[in-house]
């Protein structure tokens, strides 16, 4: 890491450039090699003030939202694959408007904005989300597979056939995976649905890989996907998030204060846990910290402590080379996926700013952040 992390305001979300190009060239590989199309997933990274560096890499992006569609539109410079839990009436045309394909959570969904749809100009790829009722992920807050889950159509949802018009679909049921957890999950959605593959044009195979992460085996996803294409003859899609920004960039904060109470030390931070890495308390776990490792006998050890109100902001413990004293530099790593998207302005606290680290070793301040952002948002 070349960042000078001394120079950032606090807090802050610094994004190394050299690193998010390396991951980009991969994906790119990935891609050009299985014949797959690799898109960007905007729930997990939608730092648009680096989208100008994506677009050498990239050309699409997917879209839970009318906004997030939008800002495919106007910031990758194409139309995104758009899927949504449900559609608002006032927002559908909105949708069309900046989607290339449209994929539905239900049948019924499908049913009602069919005719808009169908009279559309130019023309939009329609598709249906899928439930294979098989996930690896252990964590339920992450598993659209739970029993009665309303993410998807399960097989026997289409027990009458697939609706008419239906040209592709699409699954999301990876997190942080490797190819052969993919491997395992194509059999189960091939087994459950290859009876309508020869009626579609595209699979989108979701999220959830990651191509980027050390160790996984791009290689045999590359072969995996050219064996499932030169099988069943469908357009593949992916659509990872966190691939994207793996180890890019870090969340940089600052020691406040310490607080001792009943032998435990506290570093209490100018960030917070429930506003700026939700994650950490939703999943939960425990994010590394630069210089830092798991507490150490006979070394100094702290919990980390958010500045809001909430009791439980806080995660802990660490320890450290030497006493932490305020004015000291917490680097929190791999922060750019995902915690960024999810930050909030909870409690009014300072949002953290936002950051590029050039390739030329300059600092490029993208945003930062005030009060009227606090305030335009609860107006």
């Amino acid at each position: 890491m070349r960042i000078n992390y001394d120079i950032l305001p606090s807090p802050c979300f610094i994004m190394e450039e050299e690193r998010f190009r390396r991951n980009l060239s991969l994906i790119r590989k990935v891609a050009e090699e299985s014949g797959a199309e690799i898109i960007l997933a905007f729930k997990g990274f939608a730092m648009w003030g680096v989208f100008d560096i994506a677009r050498e890499y990239i050309s699409g992006a997917a879209a839970s939202s009318v906004d997030e569609a939008r800002l495919c539109f106007e910031e990758i410079g194409s139309p995104a694959h758009t899927y949504s839990v449900v559609y608002r009436e006032e927002e559908f045309d909105s949708i069309l408007k900046y989607s290339s394909h449209i994929t539905f959570n239900s049948v019924q969904q499908y049913r009602k904005y069919y005719d808009r749809l169908n009279k559309h100009s130019p023309v939009i790829s329609p598709g249906l989300r899928i439930n294979p009722e098989f996930s690896e992920i252990s964590y339920s807050l992450y598993n659209p597979c739970s029993p009665g889950s309303r993410l998807g159509v399960r097989a026997e949802d289409l027990d009458g056939g697939m609706p008419e018009g239906i040209e592709g679909l699409h699954f999301h049921v990876l997190f942080e995976s490797d190819s052969y957890a993919l491997e395992k999950l194509l059999d189960a959605v091939e087994g459950k649905f290859g009876k309508f593959f020869h009626r579609l044009k595209w699979i989108n195979m979701g999220g959830g890989h990651l191509i980027t992460g050390k160790g996984y085996d791009t290689l045999h996803l590359i072969e995996l996907i050219r064996n499932f294409r030169k099988r069943t003859g469908l357009h593949v899609i992916l659509e990872p998030g966190s691939a994207f920004a793996w180890e890019t960039g870090e969340l940089v904060a600052t020691v406040e204060d310490i607080v001792e109470n009943q032998g435990i030390s506290t570093a209490i931070l100018d960030v917070s846990f429930t506003a700026h890495m939700p994650d950490c308390l939703e999943m939960p776990y425990k994010p590394k910290i630069l210089n830092a490792t798991d507490p150490v006998p006979g070394r100094p050890a702290y919990r980390m402590g958010g500045n809001s109100c909430l009791s439980g902001d806080f995660m802990g413990d660490w320890s450290f080379d030497s006493e932490l004293k305020p004015g000291d530099r917490i680097v929190f790593l791999d922060m750019i996926h995902y915690t960024m998207v999810k930050t909030t302005t909870f409690n009014g606290v300072h949002h953290p700013s936002i950051a590029v680290w050039t390739k030329e070793g300059k600092l490029r301040l993208l945003r930062e952040f005030g009060y009227e952002d606090y305030k335009n948002r609860l107006s």
